[in-house]
């Protein structure tokens, strides 16, 4: 209200006053959606829903490995499982950062 007293546009309110107070939020909701999608598709391509054997996904690599003999003899069958955790730990901190850098209370 002060600055559209002041005689600011529409437009500079947005960007100068707006914009900087909800972007950690789009960050975060942004980042936040991504390991979401990935965890989403690789759950159903592991149940057998989603993308199936001929088609290459980390749900249909960690189809092999729901018998426990199956790991028990062959550990590599877990290797895709590492990868997801990373992948959604990366994007998670990725956020984290963004967020951080992007505050602008943190000055």
């Amino acid at each position: 209200m002060a600055a559209r007293l002041a005689g600011a546009s529409e437009w500079r309110i947005i960007t100068r006053h707006l914009l900087p107070s909800f972007t950690s939020h789009l960050i975060v909701s942004i980042t936040l959606s991504i390991p979401g999608m990935v965890l989403g598709e690789t759950a159903l391509s592991f149940l057998g829903l989603g993308l199936q054997p001929p088609a290459i996904s980390w749900g249909v690599l960690l189809q092999d490995a729901q018998q426990v003999l199956a790991v028990a003899h062959y550990p590599w069958r877990l290797i895709p499982a590492v990868f997801i955790i990373l992948t959604v730990l990366c994007f998670n901190f990725l956020g984290d950062g963004l967020r951080d850098a992007a505050d602008p209370y943190a000055r």
